[in-house]
């Protein structure tokens, strides 16, 4: 309970400074482009369904993609990590794609896949999936040689060495590259959906825009932070939930 407290109260000092920050910013420079904090909050509090369903649309795009991600990439990840030949092979083309702005396939996955969910979905699985591939492999990379010797001085099987060995070792890289991708992905998301879609929170955001009504599109970037900070945070819980012993050593 007290972590609990103590995670709100920083969580509510954070987003009242930043509240302190953007107000002084509508004063300074005294233009309808940036609305007043007071004002925007007091909008969303008059159309909170609306803004729900909208940042429930990219969320649920967002986790389809996490799951599909983590059930083709922690498996590549960890085949690459042990597999010194399918290193080899394939880490090269990882190295090439990994750098590419993602972004850039979307006219392909939309040609390919439709103008729908699927290829948005796609989208971020091919932003994601290459962060889980280098973080897991990483991870496996990073057990010292030791310890499979010891599981292989015991005889133990292949099962019980990726269960109390390799899955113990590559849960924080997980954890960590899931956070650089969730952020990554929410912004290429805010991108991809403005094509072909009438929910979402890149949606709701441009479409604000192109009217001029700056309070609705602020509104909308404030939901959109919130998004992030809630996923963000359900992480940390299920990261505390799935590896404790990184709390006891910290």
């Amino acid at each position: 309970m007290k972590d609990i407290k103590r995670l709100t109260q920083s969580q509510l000092a954070g987003f009242l400074s930043f509240l302190i920050l953007w107000e002084l910013l509508h004063l300074l420079l005294k233009t309808r482009t940036i609305p007043s904090p007071v004002e925007t909050v007091d909008y969303i509090l008059t159309v909170p369904g609306q803004l729900l369903r909208h940042c429930a649309a990219s969320i649920l795009r967002v986790a389809a993609a996490v799951v599909v991600s983590m059930l083709l990439g922690v498996p590549a990840g960890i085949v690459l990590g042990v597999n010194k030949t399918c290193k080899r092979l394939f880490s090269p083309l990882l190295y090439f794609i990994y750098p590419v702005p993602k972004v850039a396939f979307l006219p392909v996955f939309m040609l390919l896949f439709g103008l729908g969910n699927t290829s948005k979905i796609i989208l971020v699985i091919f932003i994601i999936i290459f962060q889980i591939i280098l973080s897991v492999r990483d991870g496996v990379e990073h057990i010292p040689p030791l310890y499979f010797k010891v599981m292989e001085s015991f005889c133990a099987p292949a099962g019980r060495k990726y269960r109390y060995l390799i899955l113990p070792a590559i849960l924080p890289h997980i954890f960590g590259g899931l956070r650089i991708s969730i952020g990554i992905s929410l912004a290429s998301l805010f991108f991809a959906e403005n094509y072909a879609t009438v929910y979402g929170i890149g949606y709701y955001i441009l479409s604000a825009w192109t009217k001029m009504d700056y309070v609705q599109m602020f509104s909308g970037i404030l939901a959109l932070g919130l998004v992030g900070i809630v996923l963000f945070k359900l992480l940390d819980r299920l990261e505390a939930a799935c590896v404790p012993w990184l709390k006891r050593m910290k």
